[in-house]
């Protein structure tokens, strides 16, 4: 207790130590500023009450969880990638590693992001990946659609070998996503760039590593004129 009340007493310490941590926190966000990101958006509907009618609103939530996982895989797929690469000159093992970012509120608006310490870049990286993704979900969904159509000619000839391979092929392409998805590229051009971190984050950082840094050091000033 008396070592936090001289802990307390200290507070202009610590107010000199937050400035300082602040001002230090300005600078290396001037001297080493942080990567410039790009946001896409891409509107994605499920139509759940298409797909999945007259169901009990808790499995209505895990039909979409599960529909969600599989459309994401489809932002991460080798073909959409690839896609990006081919655009772009960046190997995929690069877009992996965390240059590409995908946040999305399970229905609704997806956002594609995209670091890269140039602006123009990133802006491409992200436009490009937004793109790609639009294409290879619109392109399996066109395949689940003609998937249905081929599942019930099979039902009617049973014994047709065309039209088994025409399903084999058919559920293959269409990375078992539901017909009745909808996918529109929403913001894909002129896309606006701000850095990843801004000024303001760096700076309260700054202070409060300032803060942590004082307490430590008063303690143990305390601390050690006590065993002196």
């Amino acid at each position: 207790m008396d070592d936090f009340i001289n802990l307390l007493r200290a507070w202009r310490f610590w107010v000199l130590a937050a400035f300082i941590g602040t001002l230090a926190g300005a600078a290396l966000y001037l001297i080493n500023p942080p990567e410039y990101r790009a946001r896409a958006t891409v509107v994605v509907s499920f139509n759940m009450e298409k797909s999945w009618p007259n169901k009990p609103d808790n499995e209505l939530f895990y039909y979409l969880e599960r529909e969600s996982r599989k459309v994401e895989e489809v932002a991460w797929a080798d073909a959409t990638l690839q896609q990006v690469s081919d655009e772009t000159g960046l190997t995929v093992l690069v877009l992996r590693s965390g240059k590409l970012k995908l946040s999305q509120p399970q229905d609704g608006g997806w956002h594609f992001y995209a670091n890269d310490p140039s602006a123009d870049l990133s802006r491409k990286l992200a436009s490009a990946w937004a793109r790609a993704f639009t294409t290879q979900v619109q392109h399996a969904v066109q395949s689940a659609v003609a998937l249905d159509a081929a599942r019930k000619a099979l039902e009617t000839n049973p014994a047709d070998s065309q039209y088994r391979a025409m399903v084999n092929e058919l559920e293959t392409s269409s990375l078992a996503i539901t017909p009745e998805l909808q996918v529109s590229l929403a913001q894909g051009k002129d896309l606006p760039v701000t850095r990843a971190s801004g000024l303001g984050t760096y700076a309260f950082a700054g202070a409060g590593f300032g803060l942590a840094l004082s307490a430590f050091l008063a303690l143990f000033f305390i601390h050690s004129e006590r065993k002196g």
